[in-house]
């Protein structure tokens, strides 16, 4: 029930109801208002306001949410002490875990590391608590020597305080994860930590160690009263009723009837017979990510060149690897968090040029080192910040012209790196190059410059940076994965192989790796020297083409941002560079479709950067295996991402972290909302609402695909958590029919209905 949280550097996109997708979504909202009392759908009067009904047609809410009906002993002990929260025992123990793990899990931030970091983290915590007396310096008598009574072993420690808290058998689960909820931001972090190579329905080790902890605090809370108050209010507690949900009916029937409304839409948009596809070859081809963000920049660039065709594929182009800079030992991982990198890629370069590199870095660690030490925090200042005052200058009056880095271009070849086995075998270019050219429908005419963009985002001081890059690539920028695949489908042997499969690709096609940033709309061109002297007139057209195209798209982004759309381009780059700046972009906000099909049936329909848009043509994938893989990784990727949104709107105390101009960062892993608390999960408050208004839409997911509807169920039946995501209504699925048919929406197996 725990979903994963990814560290800062490689923030993602997480669902944060992942462990429930085996239950309904309507089951899910009542287990989470049973169990924890957080609610999932927007207030009554928002739906009210949103689908103009009077108070009679939309009652306030009513009864509210009442207690959890599972405690924990800090909540019995706060409703004690009336509410008081100088003597919150919840805040205190919450702070204290918190303060632990930050210094446990540091990522690099801390000068010093915390003590028994060698250690399990129940193990390193018991160690730790043998002389932390700040616990009984807050009243926790003998707390230390509790915690050393109890087993060293954390499955053992959370069995014996479930019994000595007499937790009946059948709450035991639901007590259990409300515990764990206290923590949530640390809870999730542990979970990570145990991702990668985690066994389908298993925990995570340190998950479990973290929970130890969580209920050892609560045990230590528990022994320090045995008045009778206490106990008759425990007792109650443990009893509390679990009555039907009055109210939660009519706020799903609410909130369906609010989702219905963007659905009629989107189908009256698709209802219309699709564009024919030109027959003569396309002037100029592009494949963008499909991110919602790469709707608007792929319908300017078919405004700004007619004889333009575009694709949408995940951003990784199909080539998962780690991805090593030059002079670094260690890569980070290129592709989806629900895939492992298959290969290491290393970034080319002279020695010289690595050397440089590394004394840079290396230069960069210990003058941060020193800025942060004990010795130079109050010296360095006051020696020193004079020394600031034109960078000061240029940060606050945003001078600095910053851009994506890009370094070099990426290596193949066969190499040892630390005993590791590097590159891709040349056959599984051919697999690779297949695959990805297949999955997005790009089988022919080929143009004579066919340009692959990934994507990044530029913004400064900005903790979720990572979160605007492509998710696709595991939070990072596209550029390597790119370049690489560019280089790959451009290798004449890769090329002759692929006729053999029947993909003739002309000899005088070139591919044409870049990078879309899609705060300033930029896109930078790769590789260029490579490209044929005979092509210099088309690449001239492609730059151009895509100048023009980054206007529109400023200028279509303009009215959202709040700047005007005539200086739509100074804004947007002024926004990349102000550090002070909480909104840089809106990145993902508002998505709420995903669209499975050839580029004829979306072509010239604004889809308001809201709909993921993946190139399909069911025609040409004899055996399904294109939507199958549709199917069951860029729609759960889309899904995930939707839910994300969808939480941190609906109830961001919960899902969310909160107001980014709070946030400190912690151990370089995620932030605190404030000095003290939680780690804060999910996305920050300014990246669905405006101020004075949500910009994103608590949507579900609505994912269109064209392709035959026994195709679609045949795909379901064979993967499970799919299928749970469209009979568990955590997405409405639909068959898209072509020829200017109507939607057919999924209910159930052999249940599909005409929308209309």
């Amino acid at each position: 029930r725990i979903a994963p949280l990814w560290p800062l550097d490689s923030f993602v996109a997480v669902n944060p109801f992942l462990g429930f997708t085996g239950q309904s979504f309507a089951e899910t909202c009542a287990t989470l208002r049973r169990v924890a009392g957080i609610d999932v759908l927007m207030p009554r009067e928002f739906y009210r306001r949103e689908l103009g009904l009077t108070a009679a047609e939309a009652p306030p809410d009513a009864p509210p949410i009442g207690p959890p009906a599972v405690a924990t002993v800090a909540e019995v002990l706060d409703a004690l002490a009336g509410g008081d929260k100088q003597a919150s025992r919840t805040a205190f123990m919450i702070d204290e875990i918190s303060k632990w793990c930050a210094g446990y899990f540091d990522a690099g931030q801390a000068a010093w590391p915390a003590p028994f970091r060698g250690l399990p983290p129940y193990a390193a915590w018991r160690a730790a608590m043998r002389h932390d007396r700040n616990a009984e310096a807050m009243g926790i008598k003998g707390f230390r020597r509790l915690i050393a009574s109890l087993p060293g072993d954390p499955v053992a420690a959370i069995g014996e305080v479930v019994a000595a808290l007499d937790i009946p058998p059948a709450a035991t689960a639901d007590y259990l994860f409300r515990a764990l909820l206290d923590i949530g931001g640390w809870a999730g972090h542990a979970r990570y930590l145990g991702w990668p190579g985690e066994p389908a329905g298993a925990a995570s080790e340190a998950l479990v160690q973290l929970l130890a902890i969580r209920v050892a605090w609560g045990y230590a809370l528990f022994c320090q009263r045995t008045d009778s108050a206490f106990q008759t209010a425990w007792r109650a507690a443990l009893a509390r009723p679990t009555g039907a949900d009055t109210g939660l009916a009519a706020g799903l029937a609410l909130h369906g009837a609010y989702e219905s409304r963007f659905q009629r839409h989107l189908a009256a948009q698709l209802a219309r017979p699709a564009h024919a596809r030109p027959a003569a070859r396309p002037a100029l081809q592009a494949a963008f990510c499909i991110d919602v963000r790469s709707e608007i920049f792929r319908r300017a660039l078919e405004t700004a060149c007619p004889g333009a065709e575009t694709f949408g594929f995940a951003g990784f182009f199909g080539f998962a690897f780690e991805y090593v800079r030059l002079g670094e030992a260690r890569g980070a991982a290129q592709c989806p968090v629900l895939l492992q990198p298959e290969a290491v890629i290393c970034e080319s370069g002279t020695t010289e040029a690595a050397r440089t590199r590394t004394v840079k870095r290396q230069a960069a660690r210990a003058w941060q080192a020193f800025k942060q030490s004990a010795a130079a925090c109050f010296t360095f200042v006051e020696g020193a910040g004079l020394l600031f005052a034109g960078k000061l200058a240029r940060d606050s009056f945003r001078l600095d012209v910053s851009a994506l880095e890009a370094e070099g271009a990426p290596l193949l070849d066969q190499v040892q790196l630390q005993g590791r086995q590097t590159g891709l075998a040349p056959a599984r270019r051919v697999d690779l190059a297949e695959a990805a050219l297949r999955g997005m429908s790009l089988t022919g005419p080929f143009a004579r410059l066919v340009l692959l963009a990934g994507h990044g985002s530029t913004s400064a001081n900005n903790p979720f940076a990572a979160g605007l890059d492509c998710g696709a690539c595991g939070g990072h920028t596209g550029e390597a994965n790119a370049r690489v695949a560019a280089s790959v489908l451009n290798e004449p042997a890769v090329r002759v192989r692929l006729r053999a499969r029947g993909l003739l690709i002309p000899e005088d096609t070139v591919f044409v790796a870049a990078l879309h940033d899609t705060t300033t709309d930029d896109v930078r061109l790769f590789d260029t020297a490579h490209i044929p002297a005979s092509h210099a007139p088309d690449l001239a057209q492609l730059r151009q083409c895509l100048a023009q195209a980054a206007v529109l798209a400023r200028q279509s982004r303009a009215p959202l941002l709040g700047v005007p759309p005539g200086a739509a381009t100074k804004a947007v780059r002024a926004r990349s560079r102000d550090w002070a700046q909480t909104r840089p972009e809106w990145g993902l906000a508002g998505n709420a479709a995903f669209i499975a099909a050839p580029r004829t049936v979306t072509r010239g329909l604004d889809l308001q950067g809201r709909a993921f848009l993946h190139s399909y043509d069911w025609r040409a994938d004899t055996d399904f295996r294109v939507l199958e893989l549709i199917m069951t990784a860029p729609m759960v990727v889309a899904s995930w991402i939707n839910l994300q949104y969808f939480a941190a709107s609906t109830n961001n105390q919960a899902f969310g972290s909160g107001n980014k101009v709070l946030h400190n960062v912690a151990g370089r892993i995620g932030v605190l909302e404030g000095n003290a608390g939680d780690l804060r999960p999910g996305l920050p408050w300014q990246s669905v609402h405006d101020g004075s208004r949500l910009i994103h839409e608590p949507i579900r997911l609505n994912v269109v695909l064209a392709a035959p509807e026994a195709a679609i169920e045949a795909v379901l039946a064979r993967h499970d958590p799919v299928r749970n995501l469209a009979d568990n209504h955590w997405l409405h699925l639909f068959a898209l029919p072509g020829g200017g048919q109507a939607l057919r929406r999924y209910h159930a197996p052999g249940h599909w209905e005409t929308l209309t």
